[in-house]
């Protein structure tokens, strides 16, 4: 019998990015391979969504988040889960399910923790707990609060004494996002001072006894190849693009699409349009296909210096005329250098769209000099990139050529089906480490109450 699971974020709303498409996918795949799957998210209200026979939302009424963006909502603590009552313990009660995997750092955290000391009860066996890193915590803190060297040792000592030993396992959707967990493991548990607080928490947590750096899995993400593709471009669409947002025919058309947000980095789109328009003879036009808590800001900047070259079309529900924009434009801007993974580059790919993206970040786990053009994440490397992408056929040719065969290579079905085959991996060896912990805990019983005796 294949192992239930659930999973519960703070990241996911239905006009919502890369994650949500993550977390859909994977309902979808739970259909496919058969296999029992839950997802608990923030709602406006607390209602049910079947996906299927084997997928299952659980939307649980939530205020808006106060930091992040305001299409979230935040599930709280002392709201959703401390009391006997609350609204997700009694789903996990009711779900019982045999993995609990919470994709987020901050609110959901600690019902790790809770369930690991059986403080939270939810089963009669304690689940397998999976920490889902699908960002870096320094990247979120320095775009939203605070950025700098006193930032940085605040986050790395977050993930090394709280996130780290609170789970089981910790599953990440690039080598980059995981690397910020690798560094959390690599300080050896000693007795110096450093490490006292995150001895204390392993002691009292009771770690796994799986050496820390082979807890951590990488497993990327992937993209609909079916709808994205390089057979959606034709003259006519083209036109119609243009049509539709009073663009000129002859216009260079650059893409941006994804979350508006400080997060990815989207104040660097204005500056590169400036570097394009006052040092080319081409009229370059940049569409904007995304929304988020920076939009007015950035219509502002673009309004400011470059009236009139840029398109905001907010955030584009109908797949297919995002699947025409990619496979109708010239090229695609990227502009952040520490993008977690980044699906929206790969559905370029796969619709034949010529990629100009940061030399870092997650995007590096798909992306090289063969496939995309990587800059520096300034202006006028970008605009070089750009400049490069329409001037040299040949060679847009044959890195275009090269992405999509790099595309074909991350379809969804194959994510999907690797992410089930770790979980399965991961609860094997759950399993026996489990046993291991009941018998340890039954000696430590003991032992405790025999040095008690022997000092009365």
């Amino acid at each position: 019998m294949a192992i239930k699971t659930i999973h519960l974020t703070n990241y996911y709303h239905k006009d919502s990015g890369g994650i949500s498409t993550a977390y859909n996918k994977l309902l979808e795949g739970a259909n496919h391979h058969r296999r029992f799957v839950r997802l608990i998210v923030p709602g406006e209200n607390t209602k049910v969504e079947e996906v299927g026979e084997f997928g299952r939302i659980y939307y649980v009424k939530a205020g808006v988040s106060p930091v992040f963006d305001k299409r979230y909502r935040i599930l709280l603590p002392w709201k959703s889960y401390f009391l006997d009552q609350s609204p997700i313990k009694k789903i996990l009660r009711e779900e019982k399910a045999d993995v609990i995997e919470i994709g987020e750092k901050y609110t959901l955290s600690l019902m790790a923790g809770l369930i690991r000391k059986g403080i939270m009860n939810v089963s009669a066996e304690r689940p397998m707990l999976v920490h889902y890193s699908c960002e870096r915590m320094d990247d979120n803190v320095g775009a939203f609060i605070v950025t700098g060297r006193l930032s940085r040792r605040f986050t790395s000592a977050f993930m090394r004494n709280y996130i780290f030993p609170m789970f089981d396992f910790h599953l990440t959707n690039s080598s980059y996002t995981a690397a910020e967990l690798h560094e959390a493991a690599a300080d050896k548990i000693d007795g110096s001072t450093r490490n006292r607080l995150r001895n204390f928490c392993w002691r009292f947590l009771k770690g796994p006894r799986t050496p820390p750096q082979d807890r951590i899995f990488v497993n990327q993400c992937g993209v609909d190849i079916n709808t994205f593709s390089v057979h959606r471009r034709s003259d006519e669409a083209r036109k119609q693009i243009c049509r539709e947002n009073d663009l000129p025919a002859t216009a260079v058309l650059l893409l941006y699409a994804g979350r508006v947000s400080p997060e990815k980095n989207v104040g660097l789109l204005p500056r590169i349009m400036k570097e394009l328009t006052e040092n080319s003879n081409r009229d370059f036009r940049l569409i904007v296909a995304g929304s988020g808590p920076a939009e007015l800001s950035l219509t502002a900047s673009f309004d400011s210096v470059v009236p009139g070259k840029v398109r905001m079309l907010g955030h584009l529900n109908n797949a297919g005329q995002l699947a025409d924009l990619f496979a109708n434009c010239d090229a695609f801007v990227h502009p952040n250098p520490r993008e977690p993974f980044g699906i929206t580059p790969l559905e370029a790919m796969a619709s034949g769209l010529p990629v100009a993206a940061p030399n870092s970040g997650g995007v590096l786990s798909y992306a090289n000099a063969e496939n995309a053009w990587l800059c520096q994440p300034s202006p006028e490397s970008f605009a070089t990139a750009v400049t490069d992408i329409v001037m040299n056929d040949v060679e847009r040719n044959r890195r275009v050529g090269n992405a999509a065969a790099t595309a074909n290579s991350y379809n969804w079905e194959a994510s999907i089906s690797r992410l089930f085959a770790l979980y399965d991996k991961m609860y094997e060896e759950f399993c026996i480490n489990r046993d291991a912990y009941v018998y340890k805990n039954a000696e430590d019983r003991v032992s405790r109450s025999n040095k008690s005796v022997s000092t009365v």
